[in-house]
Formats: C-alpha cells, structure tokens, sequence
C-alpha cells in the first residue's frame, strides 16, 4: 500500500478539533513530526500489504493496486467499471477491507503525531488565555471582582451522546490504540535494539489481527452496549486527564491573582447515553435505570483506583510526624464503624493513621457500589449517600496534613484525587432526559379527560388556552394525576413512569444523577410548563409557602431545533421567565436557565447559512433576555461532527459566540466519530479539553461587551440577514423539489444506513409518511458525505454571498472575514467542507443510479457548488480552495487517491443490490457496507 502525506494547515488558523478539521490540525506538524509520520504510514501501509498477501494471496494485493490505478486516471473510469463488474462479493469485500483498514491505519497515526506535536507546540492553552486575562486586570480593561465571579461559575460541560454516527467497532479502536502505542514507543531514540525487534513483531502481530477483526457490527447496539462504550471514554478522561488539567487549571488561574474555590467544578461531563427518549423506543425507563447503575458503578471504580493509589503513597508515620486531632477523632469512629477494615489494617498501618484512615474510605466507596447493585438502603458511615461525604473525609485528609508539615503532599496527590471526585461525582456524568414536547400534552389530555372540568377535550385547546390552564395549575396547589395515574394506559402511562423514574433515580443516586429534562420540539410556552406540571405531581417541583423553600429538583430546557423555532426564542423565554410559577423554578435552580440550540436540524430545515446566523441571533436574543431578568444562562450547543450539523473546532466555535452570551457555564454534545477522534488518545483529549476550557474562560471574561462601533456591527447584521436569507430561499426550493428525495435515496447509501448497526435509534422518525421531514439529520447528512456531495454543508451559501456582493457588499464581506469571529469560523467551514466535496465523483453515483427524470437535481446543484466556490474565493482573496494550506490541499488529494476506488466499488455494489431487489445475497450486502464504512474512515466523518 501507497504512503500519504501527512496533513497541512487550514485557512484560518484554528483551535481544538473535531473529524471534519482532523486532518488540519495535523497541518502544523514540525518537520521531524512530519517525516515520523510519513514513515509509521509507510510502515503500517507495507505490514498491511504483508496481511493481504498473506491471507487472501498476492493476486488480490494486485488487484487492490490496479483498482486504485485505474480510480486515480481521469480515463480509467470505463476500463475501472468492467473490472468492478467482474469482481465476485468475496473479492468485493476483501478490497473494501484493504481501503478501510489503511484509512485506520493512517488514521490512528495522524492522531498520534497530531498528539506528539501539540504536547511540544500546543496552541489555545489556559497559559495563554490567563495571560490576556491578567493583561487585561492590570490595564483597567476588566475589574478583578468580576473575573473572579466569572471563574467562580464557570463550567465546561462535554455531553456525550449515543447519536448513531461511529461507524468503527470498539474492538476495532481497542487494536488501534494498541498499535499507536507500539508506534511511539519505536520511535523513542534511546531504545534498544532488540526492543525495536520486538516491537516490529508486535506491531505485525496487531496489524494482522486488524486485518482478521470484522469491521461491522453483527447486531444493532443496545443502549446498554453504547453506555459502555461512553463509560469507557469517561473513565479513561477521568483517570487519565482530569488531574492534570484540573491542577493545571488551578495554578495557572492564580497567575492572574485568581482563586479556583474549592468547591467550583470547572469540568464536568454529561450524557444523553439511557437518557434520550426522542424516537427512540429502545430507551425505557429499565434502560434508564440500568444505564446509570453501570455509570456509578463505572464512576465508584475510578474513585476506588485513585483512593488505591493514595493509600500506596500516603505513608506518613505519627514516629515521624502528627496529625490533626480531627483526623484522630474520626478514625475512632471509623473503628466503631467499620470494624472489620480496623482489624484487616491496623497490624500493618497502626503507626500511619493517612493509610488507615484512606482504608476506611476505600471500603466505604466499596459498601456504596454493592449498595447501589443491590438496590438495598444507605446506611450512614458504612457507605456514601453522595459525593459530598467522600469530599469532607479527603479534605479532612488534606486539612492534617497541611497542618503538620504536609503542603506538598495535600496539594499534591490528595488535591488531585479531590478534583477527580469533585469533577465526576459519585455519577461519572450527568444523565440527560430528553423526550418530545407531544407526548407530555398527551399525558395531561387523559389527566384532564378523565377529570371532565374542561368544555372541550385538552387536545383541543390551542396554545394560548393551554398556556393559561397550565399556568393556572401551577399556581395552585391540588394533584392532578394522584390516585389516578394508576389508570393511565399508553403514552399516558409511558410518560408518568419516566417522571416516577427520575423521582426515583434521584432518590436512590442523589441530586446530580439527572439534573436537565430537555424538551424536544418546544414551541410554546405551554410544550414547557406541562413538563413542569408533570414533574410537580411526582414531587420533583414543589412551591412551598415561602418561596424561599421552594424546590426544583431537576431544571426544564426548552430545545430550539427549527428555524422558526429559533426565531422564536426570545419571545418564548420572555413569556416563560413572566410567568409567576415558572419564575419560582428558575429561581429553585440557582436562577440558571438551559437553553438547548439545535444545530442539526435547523440546517436541515434551512440550510447552513440560515441555520447559524439564527442561532448566532437567537443566542444574542436570549443573552438580552437573561439579563433584563436576572439570571444566569446555560447554553447548551446541540453540535454534530459534521459541519453540516455544527461541526466544526470547538474552541473557535465558543470564541465565535456572540460577545456576553457565555457567562460561565456552557455544555456542549460529543458525539460518534467526535467522541473517539478527540478523546481516544490522552495526548489529544487533554488538548482538546484545555483548548475548550481556555475559550470558556476567556469568552466568559473578555468577551463581556461589544468591542465594535454599533453602527458597524448594524451593517454586519443587515448583510447577513440578506445572506441567510438568499441562502434559505435557494436551499428550500432545492429541498422542496419533488424530485429531491428520489435523488436523494438513488444517489446516496442512505438506505442502507440501517443494515449497518452502529447505533440504537431508528434514523428515521416513527410514524411518518417517509418523507425528508421524517428522515433524522445524521442520515441526511451521512447519505450526501458518502458520494461526496455534503449539501448540508454549503448549499445556499454561494447565493447568499453572491446576494450580498450584487448588493454592493463586496468590501462589508471582505472586512465581515477579517475582523468578524463568527464569519470567519463560518467561511472557514464552509470551505474545508467544498474542500471535501467532489462533484466528479459525485457525477458517477448519479450516472450509473439516479433515474434520468431526477437528474435535474444535479445539475441545480452543480451551478450552487460553482457559484459558493467562486464566492467563497472572492471573500477569502485565493485562486483556489485551500490555497493558503498547500499540504492540507495535498492530502486531501492523496486522500482521495484510496477514496476514488472505494466510491467506485460502492457505486458498482449498490447497482448489483439494487437490481438484487429487497434481498440482495448477504455477500453483496456485506461488500456494500464495508465501503460505506470505509468511505466514513476515509473522509473522517459520517453524521
């Protein structure tokens, strides 16, 4: 197999990274990394053709390079098709594997060197973001008061999903990471000779066994299948990258004569894995439960590791030096209460009371995981209620030895573990409940149906009618659903036990097992208030007389996923936030509201251009709002890999945000390919995480106000409103064509998404009549990146930009890129998407599937393609895309040198199965899905 180049550097410069930017951010490799990953390519590349050779003989290893010849000639598209055409299923599906196991191969490279070369050169850092924020304190610019409360509330908040868009086997990762570390270690200058032996047979062992490892799923995951594959990311962050940065984080801050609290959590993570009920009828309230029984059981087995740990290097000897009498008084306790573990420890740690006392701790970390399986009842000081007991017995820990000669030690290690279990809690992360706004409105119609106190039934009254019943019921206080709820069938009942689930979960996990109830689909205020009537009859709200002891056991986040819906949100919030008994929730919560924004669909109701510029809007509306209220806002970015459902570098992505509407706490979604690309390798998981990090910090203290004229930012607005607006009206009417779905289905393997099991929710939504409002924006995204022409990710643009220039906006454009974040993030997607996208290949899936009646939908977007390539090179001053990043454009070409013959084999495959009819031979289907997961590693991204 052929060597790559290794990657180059985008157009701008860019922060963190996610699967569309991986290959940019390799771009700024030094040339010593550079020519290290040129060689382990080159290196895996050989052994894997060693592998084919070896198991399936040197003919096919000839017919893998001829296949990739002919793809690689502008001419050899015909003589290319003869060939595919004769190529039995068998043979098929061993040339797909050769293509996808070297994009693997090629791929856990990258991320190493990548990795290797930010740990020597990082960008984005916290040192470099509390420098500009100390400059800024000693100039005036910003008063240290404020800061302080800013770092006091500031909070990053990764929130992994099970969305269906990691097409690689955990199996698969696992031999990947393997053979990264094999790789590292062999180019370790000081090794010996015969560790390079040895690690070249290692290296060809793994190799082989890549090749002999299925690619594909045999069955659909469950959910529990996928809340292992998060719990194991989760852990090894936990473990692995949590201490550092966290003590990082906090010595650097007190740079700029800011204190990190000790109570303040800078970094936590969240989850929608079990918790994500919206069309996806695998996630019931048992799965819900199960689910969170193996994350604590996940989180109890980190905690018990790292109190390991401590209780091996806290060997202080009262021979040599006190403790506190804090610390004497409770190991007395801890004898009367855990007998056995004085009696197990006290012959050998009688003289280290920090051992003894950390042995106690151990067990009761053990008492509370057997508690949690068992389901049985806590029991005080035989094991943890919460996370905040484990705390005060660490810090109790950390107190005597600062008090006797300690600092290093308490400041240390013991401060370490502390963060950890600050960070993650007793939960390992925050499960989220997400369900749609319709089904709750069909729990309340056969509540109120039942009681008949309404002139018409409940799913009769339009909004303003409900908005008013719902207010008028939370300000009483009588239960609606009480006794009754036992005669509840259907949705009905299927939604009053997910609220008695989460009563429950919260009771038996505490406070921080589920704290946000996300609202699908929210279009009026009343979509919020009957979750909130919901969850007040199962005692998750409840007003007391004094509404100073009011509680709100879990916050209500309204989903804003439509353009129409973003358009709305300001207004919506309004009327929430003027609502007496809404207002009491909010302020039960600490007065932070969530708002979700979602950036999936609403591209795929609008397109890109409409998409971001309403969100970017709707975020400055809602800012406003929270301001004239009084309250903290907690956005949270309902991101994809892709850019056309958001993707796109994260710490760019949270600078570009309009200026005061961070104010602390963000949460954003990771998910599929982002979750293994960014967090797979240590090296890179700490980058990405501190580079987030340092945005959050920095947008949240320097990005307070608006530091351009009005006037200026005015005229921004009015030229991408006309932008946006041009942009949807051309992405609309190509969307609204009747011969786009058809298109669609024939040009694209979307179709045959559903056969290759990579996750637990349907793509498309139930009940629908199979139009493009019931098919989910992952597969609508994934369909058009599999032939290369990835619409969600630039269609309308070109209009857009063309409307404004034909207006005379040329030079409002040209400085709109220069000096504007948000444009610049925006332009430079867009372009690395057109970087990716090709036309050429694209024209043989519409050749050789597309009925010639909708080709016509080729040809529209053909003369948008041109014309948002023209634009965008107009605005960014190039003569081509990526000009300004020769070794980025380069593999990008090399790349598609192995992508050209696995596009050619899928076009031929798909041909063969579609004629096959319903039933094509479990061969052929097998050969097709092996392309589309090739094509996935090839291109980095699916969904």
């Amino acid at each position: 197999m052929t060597t790559p180049t290794p990657t180059g550097t985008p157009l701008p410069p860019r922060q963190g990274g996610t699967p569309h930017d991986v290959l940019s951010q390799a771009g700024v490799l030094s040339d010593e990394t550079h020519a290290a990953l040129r060689a382990s390519v080159r290196r895996l590349g050989e052994l894997l053709g060693e592998a084919l050779t070896r198991h399936e003989g040197a003919h096919l290893l000839q017919l893998v390079e001829d296949v990739r010849g002919l793809a690689r000639r502008p001419d050899g598209g015909e003589e290319l098709g003869r060939l595919l055409s004769e190529v039995d299923d068998q043979t098929a599906i061993v040339l797909a594997r050769a293509f996808t196991v070297y994009f693997q191969l090629a791929n856990i490279s990258e991320q190493l060197h990548r990795g290797q070369e930010l740990t020597l050169h990082p960008r984005g850092t916290l040192t470099e973001t509390v420098d500009r924020i100390g400059a800024a304190i000693a100039a005036g610019e910003l008063d240290p008061h404020l800061a302080q409360q800013v770092v006091d509330r500031v909070q990053l908040r990764p929130v992994l999903t099970a969305h269906p868009t990691e097409s690689s086997r955990r199996s698969v990762l696992e031999l990947l990471l393997r053979i990264a570390g094999i790789i590292e270690s062999s180019e370790d200058p000081r090794q010996r000779p015969a560790d390079a032996e040895r690690g070249q047979r290692r290296l060809t062992e793994l190799v082989d066994l890549l090749w002999q490892t299925d690619e594909l799923r045999v069955e659909r995951p469950q959910p529990t299948d996928e809340a292992r594959s998060a719990h194991y990311y989760l852990t090894t962050l936990a473990s692995d990258v949590l201490p550092d940065l966290l003590e990082d984080l906090e010595h650097e801050i007190a740079r700029a004569g800011l204190e990190l609290r000790p109570d303040a959590r800078p970094l936590r993570f969240g989850s929608w894995v079990g918790g994500d009920r919206d069309g996806n009828p695998n996630i019931t309230p048992r799965v819900t439960l199960e689910v969170l029984r193996m994350q604590h059981a996940a989180a109890l087995g980190v905690l018990e590791g790292a109190v390991d740990d401590l209780i091996q290097q806290l060997a202080p000897s009262v021979k040599i030096v006190d403790v506190s009498e804090e610390l004497r008084e409770s190991l007395e306790r801890d004898r009367e209460l855990l007998p056995s573990v004085y009696a197990a420890r006290v012959r050998l740690n009688a003289q280290e009371p920090y051992r003894l006392k950390l042995s106690y701790v151990r067990a009761r970390l053990g008492a509370t995981r057997a508690r949690l399986a068992s389901g049985s009842t806590h029991v005080p000081g035989r094991d943890y209620a919460g996370v905040a007991q484990l705390l005060a017995e660490l810090e109790l820990v950390q107190a005597s030895l600062r008090a006797h000669d300690g600092d290093l030690i308490a400041e240390g290690p013991v401060a370490r573990v502390i963060r950890t279990a600050r960070a993650i809690g007793l939960s390992l992360a925050t499960l989220d409940i997400r369900e749609h706004a319709g089904r709750h409105h069909a729990a309340l119609a056969a509540a109120y149906d039942r009681l008949g106190e309404l002139d018409r039934p409940y799913a009769e009254l339009d909004r303003p009618a409900r908005l008013q019943l719902l207010s008028r019921e939370l300000s009483g206080n009588r239960p609606l659903v009480g006794a009754a709820a036992q005669w509840l069938t259907g949705t009905a009942a299927e939604v009053w036990e997910l609220f008695s689930t989460v009563r429950h979960v919260l009771d038996v996990y505490g406070p921080e097992a589920v704290e946000s109830y996300i609202v699908s689909m929210t279009q009026g205020i009343d979509d919020l208030l009957a979750v909130v009537v919901l969850a007040r009859e199962v005692g998750l709200v409840d007003f007391a007389p004094d509404p100073a002891q009011d509680t709100a056991s879990i916050g209500f986040v309204p989903l804003f996923e439509t353009v129409a819906e973003l358009e709305a949100a300001e207004s919506l919030l309004e009327g929430l936030l003027r609502d007496p008994s809404y207002r009491r929730v909010v302020a039960a919560r600490g007065n932070v509201q969530e708002i979700m924004l979602g950036y999936s669909d609403s591209s795929k109701d609008a397109g890109i251009a409409a998409s971001r510029w309403q969100i970017h809007r709707a975020q400055r509306a809602l800012r406003d709002v929270a301001r004239r209220h009084g309250i903290v806002l907690r956005l949270f970015h309902g991101r994809g890999g892709s850019v056309g459902r958001g993707g796109g570098p994260t710490g760019e992505a949270i600078l570009a945000q309009p200026y005061g509407s961070l104010d602390g706490p963000i949460k954003v979604t990771e998910q599929g390919e982002v979750i293994s690309d960014k967090y797979v390798l240590p090296r890179l998981a700490r980058h990405n995480l501190e580079v987030a990090l340092s945005a959050v910090l920095e947008a949240s203290t320097l990005h307070r106000r608006q530091q351009l004229p009005r006037d200026v930012l005015d005229g921004w607005d009015r030229t991408m409103d006309l932008v946006a607006a041009r942009g949807q009206e051309a992405y609309r009417a190509l969307v609204g064509s009747e011969d786009l779905m058809p298109f669609f289905l024939s040009a694209t393997p979307v179709e045959e998404l559903g056969h290759l099991n990579i996750g637990s929710r349907p793509s498309r939504r139930p009940g629908g009549s199979g139009g493009l409002g019931d098919l989910r924006a992952i597969p609508w995204v994934f369909g058009w990146t599999q032939s290369r022409i990835n619409v969600p990710g630039w269609f309308g643009v070109g209009s857009g930009l063309a409307a404004a220039r034909e207006a005379g906006e040329s030079e409002t454009l040209a400085r709109m890129f220069a000096e504007w974040r948000f444009f610049r993030s925006f332009i430079s997607n867009v372009q690395m998407t057109l970087a990716k996208t090709d036309l050429t290949i694209a024209a043989r899936y519409v050749d050789a599937l597309v009925d010639p009646a909708a080709r016509g939908v080729f040809d529209v977007i053909r003369a948008e393609h041109e014309r948002t390539v023209t634009e965008v090179l107009h605005i960014t001053g190039q003569s081509e895309l990526l000009e300004s990043a020769p070794l980025l454009r380069r593999t990008l070409e090399l790349r598609d040198a192995y992508l050209a013959p696995l596009h050619a084999l899928q076009v031929s495959l798909l041909a063969r199965a579609r004629a096959a009819g319903d039933s094509p031979e479990p061969d052929l289907r097998r050969a097709l899905l092996l392309t589309i997961n090739g094509i996935a590693a090839g291109m980095r991204n699916t969904g």
